[in-house]
């Protein structure tokens, strides 16, 4: 792997914070549903509320290590780093005790440390007996916060406790995330939907230290599964030659020559709604490989064999109600006639086309090109990032298997 480290824009990091009420057992839900909505969460409980639902049930569903103090690993400085990287905190369950401290603005734990550290919206889900949500203390604190800017949910009304009944109710789950989803601007267009992705180039063996490649960084493969996972999408990225890249949420699936990447796509292709072949795979490789270091004076020439169409063996392979993505890469100036021969002749459902003449595009952050349409549609992008491109690839794939799928 070569180039810079790929770094992807923040806007899917919710903080879950849970105090210590009897409805901390529902925030596992809110929790899971986040996940369906494409976020990453990092919860942070209260210490009294672990004595509802343990540490090790939070770090399970999340996936991530919780901590409950500051003194936990001090020296990443907790309460600031994941300040810094939240977009959202949510605080579900709420209690009085809570609330109380939010309006005082004190910092006396790692949730409420937070809070005052980020800079991020706040959305707060009370849930407390009827009296503790009327009491004037109470009201007098929410009032306090939502002055301040906080979005705090009027709690239902049903049973509680025991058999107290009334208003203090945690809501319902659709409810809470209806909220996140309004907040954050965030709309999950492929919930429930499989995606796989494929990212960066083939190296296609000569000898133990030399292959044949290209210049792909997998920049924009990468950045179409981050905008798939983003919309809710269970992303499985196939990863040639890349930069380095993190990306969480994603199961990744590493391969270096045309003949693994082929082999991975066609095993994972009839599991998934769609397929993105972002990849750029060697067109060729050598007839026969050496395992010894070949002298450079026997390097005059190399026997090659043409690899694997992927993209057009996929085409093949596609069901009925699948979305196939893919990409041209053109240095003539009649690449788009050429790329929709190409999207036709290779049975894909969308394919996105730039001209790479001196260089251009491979390794960039940015790309142009068109994003054509099998039933004619064209969309043009002139110097714009990756990810916006990467959006529009979504957003097609999305309404596209709405179309097909009813």
């Amino acid at each position: 792997m070569a180039g810079a480290p790929i770094i992807f824009p923040r806007g899917r990091e919710v903080v879950l914070g849970v105090s210590a009420g009897i409805a901390a057992y529902k925030s596992c839900d809110v929790l899971r549903r986040l996940q369906d909505h494409g976020f990453l969460v990092t919860v942070i409980p209260t210490e009294s509320s672990l004595n509802f639902v343990g540490k090790a049930t939070w770090q399970a569903l999340s996936g991530r290590n919780v901590a409950t103090s500051v003194w936990e690993n001090s020296s990443d400085v907790s309460h600031v780093s994941i300040a810094d990287k939240a977009d959202l905190i949510l605080i579900a369950p709420a209690t009085a005790d809570l609330i109380s401290r939010l309006a005082q603005g004190r910092a006396d734990d790692l949730l409420t440390t937070t809070v005052l550290a980020s800079s991020a919206p706040v959305v707060i889900v009370p849930a407390m007996h009827p009296n503790m949500w009327l009491n004037a203390a109470t009201i007098h604190n929410v009032n306090l916060l939502r002055q301040r800017g906080m979005k705090v949910l009027e709690p239902d009304t049903g049973r509680l406790t025991g058999k107290d009944s009334g208003i203090g109710r945690f809501p319902e789950t659709a409810r809470i995330i209806n909220e996140v989803l309004e907040v954050t601007n965030s709309d999950a267009k492929l919930l429930n939907t499989k995606v796989l992705v494929t990212a960066g180039g083939t190296r296609e063996p000569i000898d133990p230290v030399r292959y044949i490649g290209n210049r792909s960084s997998g920049r924009q493969g990468l950045a179409v599964a981050y905008e798939a996972l983003r919309s809710g999408a269970e992303v499985t990225v196939i990863a040639g030659d890349t930069d380095y890249f993190e990306l969480e949420g994603a199961r990744v699936i590493k391969v270096q020559t045309a003949d693994e990447m082929r082999d991975a796509v066609l095993a994972e292709l009839p599991a998934n709604h769609a397929l993105v072949m972002a990849a750029a795979v060697a067109d060729a490789k050598p007839n026969k490989g050496s395992i010894e270091k070949i002298k450079k004076d026997k390097l005059q020439q190399i026997d090659l064999t043409l690899n694997a169409d992927i993209l057009a063996q996929a085409g093949m392979m596609k069901k009925t109600g699948q979305v196939i993505v893919g990409f041209a890469a053109e240095t003539s100036e009649d690449n788009l006639e050429l790329a929709k021969e190409k999207m036709n002749r290779k049975k894909a459902d969308f394919l996105y086309v730039n001209n790479v003449a001196d260089g251009a595009i491979f390794g960039s952050g940015n790309t142009s090109g068109y994003l054509l349409s099998s039933d004619g549609g064209k969309e043009g992008f002139d110097a714009v990032d990756k990810h916006v491109v990467a959006r529009a690839i979504v957003e097609s794939i999305s309404t596209r298997l709405e179309k097909v799928n009813g």
